[in-house]
C-alpha cells in the first residue's frame, strides 16, 4: 500500500467513524414512579431491553420519578421535547383528553389479556398513537397488569352499603363517577401521599395498584382490611411517551427495535406482576390483613353501574367514544371463540355497555 493510499484509507475510516458517531442517539427518559414503588420495575426492564436491542444506535438514560420533573409534569416535558421519553399510566392525562382514561384502564371491562389482544391484533396500538399523536407524541404500550387489589381500609368493606360516605383515594375519571354512584367520594392524590393519608386518617381508604405494588407502598402497616376484587380497574396499561421529533430522528431499524422491546416487555410484565401479586397476597395475609371479596351478585350490580358511567363518559367526547367502541368491538368479536371455548379460555366476556349507543357517539 502506498503512502497516498494509506492516507486515503485512513481518511475514509475516520469519516466512517464520524458518520457512525453522528448516527448515534442519546435519550433522556423518566417515569411517573419513584423507586419505592415496584411499578418502576416495568419501566426499568423496558429500558434494559431497548438498550440491548438498539445496540450502538440509541442509548436511553433512565431517571426515577421526580428526579427530573414532578410526576404530573412528565407529559409536558415529553410534549415540549425537554426530554425525549417518559414512562406513564395514560389515565393521569385524562384532564387533557378523557380518551386517555380507557387507554389506561377500564371499570369492570378489560382484563390484562384483553388489553394485549386488543393492542396487538385488534387495532389498539394505532388508537394509542392517534390520541397521543394529538400532542406530538408516539406511544409504545409496554406494560400490563391484571385487576388491581381493591380498597384498603380500617373499617371492613364487604358490601356496597359499606361504601356509603367513605372518602377513598381513587384514580380515574370513570372510576370516580362510579364510586359516587355507589355512595362514596373520590379523593385524588399521588401514590407517594397515600401512606401518610391513611396513617393520619385523612382518607377512609385507598386503592393504588396490584398487591405487590401496594405491599411495596407499605399499606399493610396502616390498614386492617382489604376488599377484593378491584372492580374499578379490571386491568391497567403502562408505556412510554416519545417525542415525535425524537422518534422521527431514529432509523427505521432502531424504531423497529424499540417496538420489539415494547412487545416483549408487555408479555413479560404480565407474568412478572402476576407472580409478584401472588407472593404479595400471601404477605398481606401473613401481616394479619383481613381479606374480603364481594359476592357475584354485588359485582353484577357494579357492572351495571359501570356500564352506565362508561356510556355517559364516552358520549361526552368523540375521542373517548372511539376508544371504547374499538374495545367493545374487540370484545364482541373475541366472544365468538372465547365463549365457545369456555371454561378453557382467556377470561370472561363481560356484559358490557351498549355498543350501539357508543357507536352513535363516536361519529
Amino acid at each position: 500500500m502506498t503512502v497516498k493510499t494509506s492516507i486515503l484509507a485512513g481518511a475514509a475510516l475516520a469519516a466512517g467513524v464520524a458518520t457512525q458517531a453522528a448516527a448515534q442517539e442519546s435519550w433522556t427518559m423518566t417515569t411517573t414512579w419513584p423507586t419505592s414503588l415496584e411499578l418502576i420495575e416495568i419501566d426499568k426492564h423496558f429500558v434494559d431491553l431497548a438498550n440491548k436491542l438498539t445496540g450502538d444506535a440509541l442509548t436511553i438514560e433512565f431517571f426515577e420519578g421526580g428526579a427530573l420533573v414532578p410526576a404530573g409534569e412528565v407529559f409536558g416535558a415529553v410534549e415540549s421535547g425537554t426530554i425525549q421519553a417518559g414512562a406513564d399510566w395514560p389515565g393521569y392525562w385524562a384532564g387533557r383528553n378523557s380518551a386517555f382514561s380507557p387507554l389506561a384502564t377500564t371499570a369492570s371491562l378489560f382484563n390484562a389479556v384483553d388489553y394485549v389482544n386488543w393492542i396487538e391484533q385488534w387495532g389498539g396500538a394505532e388508537i394509542y398513537n392517534e390520541i397521543y399523536g394529538k400532542f406530538g407524541m408516539v406511544y409504545l404500550p409496554y406494560g400490563v397488569t391484571n385487576n388491581e387489589s381493591g380498597f384498603r381500609t380500617n373499617e371492613k368493606i364487604a358490601s356496597l352499603d359499606d361504601l356509603q360516605g367513605k372518602r377513598l383515594r381513587l384514580s380515574g375519571l370513570e372510576q370516580g363517577r362510579l364510586l359516587e354512584k355507589l355512595g362514596g367520594s373520590q379523593v385524588s392524590m399521588a401514590g407517594g401521599e397515600i401512606y401518610q393519608s391513611l396513617e393520619r386518617g385523612v382518607i377512609d381508604g385507598a386503592e393504588f395498584s396490584t398487591p405487590n405494588v401496594d405491599f411495596s407502598g407499605g399499606f399493610h402497616q396502616v390498614t386492617k382490611y382489604w376488599a377484593t376484587p378491584g372492580w374499578h380497574q379490571s386491568a391497567s396499561i403502562f408505556g412510554v411517551m416519545i417525542n415525535k421529533a425524537s422518534w422521527d430522528a431514529l432509523s427505521d431499524e432502531t424504531r423497529e427495535s424499540l417496538k420489539v422491546a415494547a412487545q416483549a416487555n408487555l408479555v413479560w410484565s404480565l407474568s412478572f406482576t402476576e407472580k409478584r401479586a401472588t407472593e404479595a397476597y400471601q404477605q398481606f395475609q401473613d401481616a394479619g390483613i383481613e381479606i374480603t371479596r364481594y359476592d357475584d351478585e354485588t359485582l353484577a350490580k357494579v357492572q351495571e353501574m359501570a356500564n352506565e358511567v362508561i356510556e355517559q363518559t364516552a358520549c361526552e367526547n368523540p375521542d373517548s367514544a372511539k376508544v371504547y367502541l374499538s374495545q367493545l368491538e374487540y370484545l364482541a368479536d373475541y366472544a365468538k371463540w372465547r365463549d365457545a371455548s369456555a371454561p378453557f379460555n382467556l377470561g370472561r366476556t363481560p356484559n358490557g355497555p351498549d355498543i350501539e349507543k357508543i357507536r352513535a357517539c363516536a361519529n
